[in-house]
């Protein structure tokens, strides 16, 4: 079971997580798309490196290692302040505050575990704190050098630990496993509250078409969380509780550390284009917003099937036919009005959980047993 302190890690973690949504509404062009995927990657990255130190450390025990986790929490406070100017007048402070972020596990992982997860970790120093410093550089750096070190600085922190593997660290599974579905579900309930705060924020007016777009939105949300929570996670657990040594330690690397990034990268992206189809659904979306709005949601749905494929070697052809069709409805979304491809997204993704819900012979033996 999770602890207080790991739970409001995780809602400071989620707000940064939420300011991409606010990002990419101040720089609606590719070049902004870009740059938000960037710092997804960046912050996910840092994330997960806390979920498995939490799983390996008793940080709720010791008093020295709660203080530190406290101060990685206000650290990753000040990091969200300044996503929205990550690349221009706040890159040197988010630089900062991300190494420092990183320095901050580097320190508790060899404080509070124990001599084979301290070991593992210091053969993991070139990714954990080496791919942070050139974020750090690239925020002292003027505009043209920023981008391609963030991008060696992601890529040297996503391969170390293919590279060097994961052994040595012992995962409990129901901890573990319970991390990523937290983080799901915040994720989700910060997509609401955005999508919420972009109605009626100077004087109350709540016109058919914005409440009509406000209960779409609020249900495909809810099917986004249906089918993530209803039986995919059940079948990853057991597969990961079966699995053991090192074997399991690689199979949440693929499935979390990787394959879970797209699914809330899909949140993140959907939550963009709930919030522009809700302001301006009655008419056709930009490019951007009509691309979110349709490929969040595909995107959520690729990741699924690419961790329900790692996990338990099946494909899920519906959630793939799905994930098609969503990105099909652009022309809608972007032709026709918002409203209109949020209305035909909203239908495709209920059906989709009426006929597994029914139909899913796994889901059956799942919630059977």
């Amino acid at each position: 079971m999770l602890n207080p302190l790991e739970l409001f890690f995780d809602l400071v973690f989620v707000y940064a997580f939420t300011q991409l949504t606010a990002f990419l509404s101040d720089h609606t062009s590719w070049t902004g798309v870009l740059q938000a995927a960037l710092l997804l990657a960046a912050l996910w990255r840092a994330w997960t490196k806390y979920s498995w130190l939490t799983v390996t450390v008793p940080v709720e025990q010791v008093l020295a290692e709660r203080i530190l986790i406290l101060v990685a929490t206000v650290v990753t406070f000040v990091l969200g302040l300044t996503i929205r100017e990550a690349f221009d007048q706040a890159a040197a402070l988010f630089g900062v505050s991300y190494f420092l972020l990183n320095a901050l596990h580097f320190g508790l992982s060899t404080l509070g575990a124990g001599e084979e997860t301290r070991r593992r970790t210091l053969d993991l120093l070139p990714g954990l704190l080496g791919g942070p410093a050139l974020l750090l550089v690239a925020g002292f750096l003027d505009q043209p050098y920023r981008i391609p070190l963030w991008f060696a600085g992601v890529a040297v922190d996503y391969a170390m630990p293919l590279v060097r593997g994961v052994p040595g660290v012992r995962l409990h599974t129901v901890h573990f496993v319970e991390r990523y579905r937290h983080i799901v579900i915040i994720a989700l309930g910060e997509t609401i509250l955005a999508t919420g705060f972009s109605v009626g924020t100077d004087e109350f007016r709540l016109p058919p078409e914005v409440l009509f777009s406000a209960l779409l939105a609020i249900t495909l949300i809810a099917l986004l969380g249906w089918l993530y929570f209803d039986y995919v996670t059940l079948a990853s657990e057991q597969r990961f509780e079966a699995a053991k040594g090192t074997d399991r330690n690689v199979l949440a690397r693929d499935s979390y550390l990787y394959l879970h990034l797209p699914i809330v990268a899909g949140i993140i992206v959907t939550a963009f284009g709930l919030e522009e189809t809700v302001l301006h659904g009655q008419s056709p979306l930009g490019p951007i917003a009509a691309a979110a709005l349709c490929g969040g949601p595909a995107l959520y749905l690729l990741g699924h099937t690419a961790f329900w494929y790692r996990d338990i070697g099946r494909l899920s052809v519906p959630r793939l036919a799905v994930a098609a069709s969503a990105l099909a409805l652009l022309p809608l979304a972007s032709g026709v009005s918002g409203l209109a491809g949020l209305a035909a997204l909203t239908l495709l993704f209920a059906l989709l959980a009426v006929l597994e819900t029914i139909f899913s012979p796994l889901r059956r033996s799942l919630r059977e047993d």
